[in-house]
């Protein structure tokens, strides 16, 4: 069971931007209860080509109204760069003092070479010092079972260390149920010099063919034992979710154990499922 102590919680937690008033409500309740875990910072994603953007400056000033430390995710693709100067600035006046800077996914039908003036997270991390110095703490993302669009793993591994060196502060990485895959990932970047700290990515189980949906969009593995276990669950939803809370639980307190810089969770929304597996947890 994890206990209150006077040390920085190592927790983080993501949201992304309730559709109508309804879920407004049903965010709201759920992030009071997540409190406690007292997360270090709440973050609040961005859609595709900015399809979210004002549900993320909502969401984003909500989060800061129950007194978390709200961080807007800001992604550069279909933006141009009068509009990432207006959002920096919005946020700089604001009083925000992290960002997690991202590519973005590429909307239906679009190109990279018509995504917008800055095509990568390297350069959007790039424009924020350029715009903006040492006011904001940098967030990028990493992929230890590499990104889906990258050449190879050692491409995707000199892109990180762009993006690092363009002067991100540190990462949190896409979900992953291998922990060897993570600790192959950070070793490979200590390597190359990238001594930023690389957050896990936490996702929880709760509904498979989500999973396997959203797995397939980012690349992510699904190890052959889980898949099986789920799919011969059919539609449990109960045996689903416990056996989702046992796996990823498992899989945080290894690497807690392991010291690593923090855990990131991608709550979907879903309180519950975030606290099931922070209180099965020795911190």
């Amino acid at each position: 069971m994890s206990t209150q102590t006077a040390s920085p919680s190592p927790f983080s937690l993501e949201f992304f931007p309730p559709r109508d008033a309804a879920a407004q409500e049903r965010l709201l309740a759920g992030a009071r209860r997540l409190l406690v875990m007292r997360p270090q910072y709440v973050s609040v994603t961005f859609g595709a080509g900015g399809s979210t953007r004002d549900g993320t400056l909502e969401t984003v000033r909500a989060m800061r109204e129950l007194g978390c430390e709200a961080t807007p995710h800001l992604a550069c693709i279909g933006s141009s760069r009068e509009e990432l100067r207006a959002l920096l600035h919005h946020y700089r006046e604001s009083g925000v003092r992290r960002i997690v800077a991202l590519r973005g996914d590429l909307p239906s039908g679009m190109g990279l070479d018509a995504a917008g003036a800055l095509r990568h997270a390297s350069d959007l991390v790039e424009f924020i010092r350029a715009e903006t110095g040492d006011w904001f703490h940098i967030e990028v993302a990493a992929y230890p079972e590499m990104h889906p669009q990258a050449a190879g793993p050692a491409q995707d591994l000199a892109q990180f260390a762009r993006k690092v060196q363009a002067g991100a502060n540190g990462a949190i990485t896409q979900y992953f149920f291998n922990a060897d895959a993570y600790f192959n990932f950070v070793d490979r970047a200590r390597a190359k010099g990238v001594n930023i700290p690389i957050v896990p990515g936490i996702m929880p189980i709760t509904n498979y063919s989500q999973l396997l949906r959203f797995s397939e969009m980012c690349g992510a593995e699904i190890p052959r034992w889980i898949r099986l276990r789920l799919a011969e669950m059919g539609d449990d939803r109960e045996s689903i979710r416990a056996f989702g809370t046992e796996v990823v639980t498992a899989l945080c307190q290894t690497l807690l154990d392991n010291d690593v810089p923090g855990l990131h969770f991608y709550t979907l929304n879903n309180a519950d499922a975030t606290l099931a597996i922070w209180r099965g947890l020795s911190t």
